[in-house]
């Protein structure tokens, strides 16, 4: 059996989302080394060199264009080439158009479809129009929570077996560096607050920031860790508009190896979001020993369990509330920082590849 896989997401430099999903999956199938089973991993660009190396079994196909690549480049390059995969597995919304291979892809959450004021008109577009084609001509999809899988069949009308959910893993446990690091490389010398994730109006991070100018103790820090995505002009100027200026701290991007001591050292992680495929920030700060606040929509109560503290995304004082709580209540915190190591054990990229591959086999067998 040939196994034929987008690789792009996978291979960039900064992999956050849908890049660290690929990537996660393509390390755990290159451990996979029955003779039966072969993979051929599918680039724009010649593979970068944390990707897994080439041997039997696994090769990778670098073929261009890069632009238009999934319209064109790659459809053509699977009618012409030989052998031809048994299967097709992109782990976007975006399958190749026209492909003679049966297709299988992810859709991680649907937000574009509940916020679309949130998202560059061109994106919309695309999101809109090439996830309905993709969704209604892949063979299955795979989807990361229920909440998610719900949207998917309602918003495509898709009977139910075709939308497979597969819970994803988390990173491997780091060592934690040392906490120096918070001060000398981040300037953090306080007490903090920590968010992680994208710079973008879902991630309700304006709102954040709100709700951490009105908690009690003023000596605290809000840390926000994330690139900047689109329609972040807003959340950069919302310290200035709530008076917090002095201590809300922007640290965009941060390298995998830092996490560990942003998650560790902090006084507890927030993710307000309005909507989420999943949320895996809210298990990595649980894996670090990290209390947790997230929002009580979409999937995140399947991420935070019985784990983490929810609030209401759309109220401020909510927010602040439960902030203030865990700021102030170290009971609460060590119990939350015990029920997220079990929860955390729920979850693991191997078993999300093992699952994944059981998906992807069944279609290539039909």
């Amino acid at each position: 059996m040939l196994i034929g896989i987008d690789g792009n997401e996978a291979n960039v430099e900064r992999k956050v989302g849908i890049g660290e999903y690929a990537f996660a999956l393509l390390v755990e199938f290159a451990k996979y080394k029955k003779q039966d089973r072969r993979f051929e991993i599918y680039l724009k660009s010649e593979p970068r060199e944390e990707l897994p190396n080439e041997r039997d079994g696994w090769r990778y196909r670098v073929i261009g264009p890069r632009k238009l690549w999934t319209q064109f480049g790659l459809p053509i390059d699977l009618y012409q080439h030989r052998p031809r995969p048994d299967v097709f597995f992109t782990p976007t919304h975006y399958a190749p158009r026209f492909s003679p291979v049966p297709t299988v892809i992810s859709v991680m959450d649907l937000s574009y479809i509940h916020f679309p004021e949130m998202f560059r008109e061109q994106d919309l577009y695309q999101l809109n129009n090439w996830t309905a084609y993709s969704a209604r001509n892949a063979k299955k999809i795979l989807t990361i929570s229920e909440s998610s899988k719900n949207d998917i069949i309602k918003e495509y009308d898709l009977p139910q077996g075709r939308v497979v959910v597969i819970y994803p893993g988390i990173k491997a446990k780091k060592t934690m560096p040392n906490s120096k690091i918070l001060k000398e490389k981040y300037g953090i010398d306080s007490d903090f607050v920590l968010f992680v994730g994208t710079l973008q109006p879902r991630k309700n991070v304006e709102r954040l920031i709100e709700a951490f100018s009105k908690i009690k103790d003023k000596k605290t820090t809000l840390v926000l860790v994330g690139k900047r995505g689109w329609l972040y002009e807003e959340i950069l100027s919302a310290p200035k508009k709530f008076n917090v200026e002095d201590r809300v701290k922007f640290l965009d991007f941060v390298p995998d190896e830092d996490l560990p001591v942003l998650y560790g050292g902090a006084q507890c992680f927030v993710l307000p979001s309005l909507y989420e495929g999943f949320g895996l920030p809210v298990l990595e700060a649980m894996q670090y020993g990290c209390p947790v606040i997230t929002s009580n929509v979409s999937s995140l109560p399947e991420a935070g369990g019985n784990a983490a503290l929810y609030v209401d995304p759309k109220n401020v004082d909510d927010i602040t509330e439960k902030i203030d709580e865990l700021l102030s209540n170290e009971k609460l915190r060590k119990e939350l920082i015990l029920k997220g190591t079990k929860q955390v054990k729920k979850f693991s990229w191997e078993k999300a590849a093992r699952e994944t591959l059981s998906v992807l086999e069944e279609v290539a067998g039909k």
